[in-house]
């Protein structure tokens, strides 16, 4: 297995996507109740148990036709191995970018802010190369706080990532010059913020992102806003475990094709505008389960 992938753009050769099968929301990790106190959203409780079945079935289904749309470019796709979450109380296999980061021929096995989600590794025995782990325990970040460009990561500081995660990554890789983000966003994951579609072109998030907090890594770059007025609402059901903004979150298979949420008109436009390949598809339950196309994928082998 070929295991090479630097930065977010370049065309896509392999690829895992998650699946829902026997998604559940923890009752027993700490660290997931206690968003019950640290909620934004008060209509409706943090939800716990196993995910509704209809739920499961429409996700799969939906995740399948993106294995299909995949393949027919040229993609080969791995899903993870099954494992019980809800007899185990453990989270998904929805999100694999969220458990492990892939840099350059590396895989790293992130300790994540939720422990009961170290169980989601075992799903990934096919991958037969070494998985390096973190031994400090006070290095805390999941891989989704990270984005790839090439010698550049850029890294969120976060409720998902503190600080001594960047500092162990610019350890470990002198030779990248990591960015600690730190006065952006202060929820969880990077992707719904900051979507890099090539060498010389940005998604940004306009109520997150201004002139006073943009990286430095983006001067000269093509930057397409994206606003809270270029939205298509997005439902969910009963607790939206991500925002509107999962909107923009989007997968690159090479620097001019990009996966899109099929309903979001501006936003296409605005790419197509900019002479992007849109690829629609769709994922109902991305703000409930809390993935996009971005969240539910982890590139494996990225090569021009």
């Amino acid at each position: 297995m070929k295991i090479r992938s630097n930065n977010e753009w370049e065309r896509l050769r392999a690829v895992i996507v998650g699946t829902a099968a026997g998604a559940n929301w923890p009752t027993k990790d700490r660290e997931f109740r206690d968003m019950e106190e640290t909620t934004r959203w008060k209509e409706t409780p943090v939800p716990s148990g196993p995910v509704e079945q209809h739920i499961i079935d429409e996700t799969e289904q939906e995740l399948q036709d993106m294995c299909d749309t995949l393949t027919r470019h040229g993609v080969q796709v791995y899903r993870p191995d099954a494992l019980d979450y809800q007899a185990r109380d453990g989270m998904y296999g929805y999100c694999p970018r969220d458990r492990l980061l892939v840099l350059g021929d590396q895989i790293i096995d992130c300790n994540m802010r939720f422990p009961c989600r170290k169980m989601e590794i075992e799903s990934y025995g096919f991958l037969d190369v070494d998985i390096q782990t973190i031994d400090d325990e006070q290095v805390v970040f999941d891989a989704a706080n990270v984005l790839r460009m090439d010698n550049d990561l850029l890294y969120l500081v976060s409720d998902s990532g503190n600080r001594q995660g960047a500092e162990w990554l610019t350890q470990q890789f002198p030779y990248m010059n990591v960015h600690m983000l730190d006065n952006i966003y202060q929820g969880v994951h990077i992707d719904s913020t900051i979507t890099v579609l090539n060498e010389g072109t940005v998604v940004l998030n306009g109520g997150r992102i201004n002139s006073e907090n943009m990286p430095e890594v983006f001067a000269g770059h093509d930057i397409i806003w994206v606003t809270e007025q270029d939205i298509v609402p997005m439902g969910f059901y009963k607790y939206p475990y991500a925002s509107q903004w999962m909107a923009m979150n989007m997968l690159s298979l090479d620097r001019h094709t990009v996966m899109v949420d099929r309903d979001q008109d501006k936003i296409i436009r605005k790419l197509e505008q900019r002479n992007f390949t849109v690829i629609p598809s769709k994922l109902t339950h991305a703000r409930t389960l809390g993935g996009g196309f971005h969240c539910c994928t982890l590139d494996l082998w990225r090569e021009d």
